[in-house]
């Protein structure tokens, strides 16, 4: 019950969620689990992705989990008939600005920069998610929301990762600061994003008529060396 309330807890305490909320329990390593959960929405969040792999799962590692993952809600999606758009939550560390070459970066960073594959960070889940909305004759409407680092207030009960990066030079957490100059050193400089900024946006892709595609989403671009004088 514990371990229950540390993940839902938080949801159940919200206004109304005695009547209006439903839990479905569902593990992205079976994706299959989350076609009841999906029958008769007409919005779909795919918010979840693997970050630590199953030794004993049909997958060799998380990113081919994350791949069937977006295939098989892509699909419960199209089956359902009631789904109209799904919304997929995506990071930015999958559109480095990389020259082909991988000499230097581009002189913009937009919706068309993709990371190379050989880099430890992959974006196939984001491409095959997206291929679906692609595909006309199933009348399924794909967008992914690719955020920068995202900061500012939280209502849980510990201080998320992405909050750890932006203090960890004021923490002297050292295994948060290099994933703060990784990110950094990948897209020349790290995009950041408010909390409230990240909700407004996925909102707005549910009261827009029609919207397809990808999208970035950042305030700004900053160095590692301003967040540290800030």
């Amino acid at each position: 019950m514990e371990n229950r309330s540390c993940k839902v807890g938080l949801l159940q305490s919200l206004p109304n969620a005695d009547t209006r909320l439903r839990l479905f329990k569902a593990d992205i390593y079976n994706p299959d689990e989350f076609e009841q959960a999906i029958q008769g929405c007409e919005f779909v969040f795919h918010v979840a992705t693997p970050l630590q792999h199953i030794e004993d799962s049909q997958y060799k590692n998380t990113a081919e989990a994350a791949v069937a993952g977006a295939k098989s809600i892509a699909v419960s999606c199209i089956n359902s008939a009631t789904v109209r758009r799904v919304i997929y939550t995506a990071s930015v560390v999958a559109a480095a600005p990389l020259k082909d070459d991988e000499t230097g970066f581009k002189d913009s960073m937009d919706e068309s920069c993709w990371t190379p594959l050989n880099l430890p960070f992959s974006h196939v889940a984001e491409k095959e998610i997206l291929s679906h909305g692609e595909n006309k004759t199933g009348g399924l409407e794909v967008v992914s929301l690719a955020y920068g680092l995202v900061g500012g207030e939280t209502l849980l009960p510990y201080t998320p990762e992405s909050v750890d990066l932006f203090i960890s030079q004021l923490t002297d957490h050292e295994n948060r600061y290099q994933a703060l100059k990784f990110l950094e050193e990948l897209l020349g400089k790290v995009p950041i994003i408010h909390i409230d900024d990240v909700c407004e946006a996925h909102i707005f892709c549910i009261e827009k008529p029609s919207i397809n595609g990808r999208f970035l989403c950042a305030s700004s671009s900053i160095s590692s060396a301003k967040i540290t004088n800030y």
